[in-house]
């Protein structure tokens, strides 16, 4: 009897795209806005803009309290949260967009002070998930066009990070907004090694 061969196993990436998400251009941001906003989606609109301006992981952003981002019924210029994955607290600011935002999804919802901002609808769960947030997030990407292979969660995270950086070129600015106790996380996270030779290398024509 001949030996039997073990049955090969489909690789846990195929098909996927490993590695970083993109971060979201300039126009992507603002064709998401308008779609959410033509749609009347005002959790959506308010989560996407509060997940842009904060720069926050996705466990940090949907665990936020109204009480996080206001003061009494204002909905504050400026933020501080505790990273859980670090322990080490973040500020961060609340444009006028997204405090616009905001402050109608907190009216439409009737949210109190100690209220989850982004409460699930689900019995289970007090407050949206990360995996709901990025099936959330995948809508808006396909919405617009966009390959949500290329998206993730930390899209957001970096997005408005990225812009901050190729508009000042400020690394220790980014690394303080995005919470990093190490320069090199920062480089790391946004890639800049690889973009700024990419930039570097585009001038060159011979």
């Amino acid at each position: 009897m001949e030996a039997q061969l073990p049955t090969s196993r489909t690789p846990w990436n195929k098909g996927k795209l490993v590695g970083q998400k993109a971060p979201l251009k300039p126009k992507d941001v603002w064709s998401i806005r308008v779609h959410l906003q033509m749609e009347h989606r005002a959790r959506e609109l308010a989560l996407f803009n509060l997940g842009f301006d904060s720069k926050l992981r996705g466990c940090d952003l949907v665990a936020l309290r109204v009480r996080d981002v206001s003061h009494g019924d204002r909905i504050a210029n400026r933020a501080m949260v505790m990273q859980s994955k670090t322990r080490h607290p973040v500020q961060f600011e609340i444009t006028p967009t997204a405090r616009e935002a905001l402050e109608a999804w907190i009216k439409r919802a009737h949210l109190r002070s100690d209220d989850f901002l982004f409460p699930s609808r689900l019995h289970s769960s007090e407050h949206i998930g990360t995996r709901q947030y990025a099936r959330i997030l995948r809508s808006w990407v396909e919405d617009i066009g966009l390959d949500p292979a290329d998206y993730g969660t930390h899209s957001m995270r970096r997005s408005k990070a990225s812009m901050i950086y190729k508009k000042t070129k400020n690394l220790r600015a980014v690394q303080i907004l995005l919470g990093h106790t190490k320069l090199e996380s920062t480089v790391r996270y946004l890639g800049i090694e690889v973009d700024d030779a990419l930039d570097i290398a585009e001038q060159i024509d011979v």
